[in-house]
């Protein structure tokens, strides 16, 4: 499929909601993927060094 200028690409025949919204929810779904292991892997190391402090002052 050829476009014959950016805005014809841009509403890809008429579809470009569609098209440019499935990419949008795509991408947000794989950012989303992306950082939650991060987050919680943060969370976690947090919640140990928590424990461990409080078991050194035992």
């Amino acid at each position: 499929m050829t476009f014959s200028s950016f805005s014809d690409f841009v509403a890809m025949g008429n579809h470009g909601l569609f098209v440019w919204t499935a990419y949008g929810i795509c991408f947000l779904v794989l950012s989303i993927n992306a950082l939650l292991p991060f987050f919680a892997h943060r969370r976690y190391l947090q919640h140990e060094f928590r424990r461990l402090r409080r078991e050194e002052n035992k």
